[in-house]
């Protein structure tokens, strides 16, 4: 289990890509997993001519040493724990180095922010970037607040609407729930009253409990599937009136692990993530794991030859 399970996560320095180690490194210690450290960067393409007509190309070499020096810290701070830890300094687009090693890894982690510096753009962009195109799923640690301490999880909420994306995210929090010895509480709601975000088309005499009832008896049928081969887990169940995001957002602050699914019932088959996983992302107040669309680690036809861990 240790060589086939690795959680992936993106550094760059700040605050918030260090609690995204710290939680990393919590979540491989419940399982025996390893943890790769990466940064990546993407050399901006600044060239002048010269007068022989070449071009002189902008020297990497300060950025590269800067970008170790991150990844240094961060593999010192695991060093402690004992996990088996890799890292790799990489060259490209942060997201997309991340989204493509995303296949092999079991879990991706980020941070919500950036740094500043030379990796300014790094986790602002790919906390956004890596939720929607990542093959496995993806761990957001919120911005850092003083004394914030993210593990262990011992409350996990995951958001369920009926939807395959959902579906996806349920099962995933009840691996989660397994891991951390958490205890799992499965929300479904819609909003019904009047007011902001509220559903215009429903009748106004609507039998509110009986949609309640309607939307409690599906979201049984969804724990019931989810739990098959995990009896040992209980999970608490609500349907409530009211907006997904914000109810999940207010959730935020009182759990540890918030579980969405990437894209709700009814999303646009374009659109990457929906509106409820996005709002989740941009407001929780603790780490976000956001389940993905895409085929799951084990599930996939073809498998790449080399990884950076493979190669360490």
């Amino acid at each position: 289990m240790t060589d086939d399970n690795v959680v992936l996560v993106g550094v760059d320095g700040s605050p918030e890509s260090l609690a995204a180690v710290d939680w990393a490194v919590a979540r491989a210690e419940c399982q025996g997993w390893r943890v790769h450290i990466l940064c990546a960067y993407s050399l901006p393409s600044f060239t002048t001519a010269s007068l022989d007509g070449g071009y002189a190309a902008l020297d990497d070499s300060a950025i590269r040493s800067g970008a170790q020096a991150v990844i240094d810290e961060a593999v010192e701070r695991v060093k402690k724990s004992g996990v088996a830890v890799t890292s790799s300094l990489e060259t490209g687009d942060p997201a997309g180095v991340l989204v493509d090693l995303s296949e092999e890894a079991t879990l991706a982690v980020v941070g919500t922010r950036g740094g500043g510096g030379f990796a300014d753009r790094l986790l602002g962009t790919v906390s956004s970037a890596l939720p929607a195109h990542s093959h496995c799923p993806a761990v957001v640690v919120p911005r850092h607040n003083e004394g914030a301490d993210y593990t262990p999880v011992r409350r996990i909420v995951v958001g369920v609407d009926g939807s395959s994306s959902a579906r996806r995210a349920l099962k995933w929090a009840v691996t989660e729930a397994e891991a951390w010895g958490a205890e799992l509480t499965a929300i479904a709601a819609v909003p019904m009253a009047s007011g902001a975000g509220a559903l215009a088309w429903l009748p106004a005499a609507v039998d509110r409990e009986q949609v309640l009832a309607d939307v409690r008896s599906g979201l049984d049928r969804a724990i019931n599937e989810a739990l098959e081969g995990h009896e040992g887990i209980t999970v608490r169940r609500h349907a409530l009136d009211g907006n997904p995001a914000e109810l999940l957002a207010e959730f935020s602050t009182a759990v540890d692990l918030i579980v969405v699914g990437s894209r709700g019932r009814g999303g646009f088959s374009g659109l990457l993530l929906g509106s409820t996983s996005q709002a989740v992302l941009s407001h929780a107040s603790c780490p976000v794991l956001v389940a993905p669309t895409h085929q799951a680690k084990g599930e996939r036809r073809t498998s790449r030859t080399s990884t950076p861990w493979g190669r360490a």
